[in-house]
């Protein structure tokens, strides 16, 4: 959580905590076999259920936001020609609350559709954690005929689109989709977040 939210490097880790390698050894150890997956899925259920909320959601929102690489990095990274970003783009799937179902990290390049088929596959792969899902809430980006009927063939959801409206200018307050706007404000509380480095 320091390396994530101060932007520091692994070495960069203050003296009170064990040495750099034996830190990013366990984080790196944990993401290759799972563990950080199971304490999210997890912590997940408790903080719904805290909430006075079932452990599964009924509604899911599905969004993408490109962000900026750092000069040094070269591996998938693309142009989105929408944002005219060049960097990586993240696909992201939260529930009501705003907490993150399941996260896709891709080229900026990809198209939405593209990306939100790939991270509906993982939210449909953690299991009972989405067995009451039923509606997923999509900005424009994703309109499409074909699109809605693979996600209503492949996993008996149903794509509602909520449309900014034309006449508004600057921030508008969408319902169901400012869930997901909300929770890409706080990933961007962390300066390795905010760019990718």
């Amino acid at each position: 959580m320091y390396v994530l939210c101060q932007g520091c490097t692994w070495r960069g880790l203050p003296g009170d905590f064990p040495l750099w390698q034996t830190v990013y050894g366990y984080f790196w150890r944990w993401s290759q076999d799972g563990t950080w997956l199971k304490i999210h899925d997890k912590l997940y259920q408790w903080v719904r259920v805290a909430a006075g909320r079932e452990p599964s959601p009924s509604e899911a929102a599905v969004d993408s936001q490109s962000v900026e690489t750092a000069t040094m990095i070269s591996q998938d990274v693309g142009y989105d020609a929408g944002k005219k970003i060049h960097g990586r783009k993240r696909h992201i799937s939260v529930d009501m609350l705003g907490l993150v179902l399941r996260v896709l990290v891709t080229s900026a390049s990809l198209p939405e559709r593209e990306g939100a088929k790939k991270v509906l596959h993982r939210v449909h792969n953690t299991g009972n954690q989405v067995k009451r899902l039923n509606t997923i809430w999509m900005d424009g980006g994703y309109r499409g005929d074909e699109f809605m009927r693979w996600v209503m063939d492949m996993f008996r959801w149903i794509v509602t689109i909520v449309l900014r409206p034309l006449e508004k200018k600057g921030f508008v307050h969408l319902p169901k989709r400012w869930v997901v706007e909300r929770t890409f404000g706080w990933l961007n509380w962390c300066r390795r977040l905010s760019s990718d480095f």
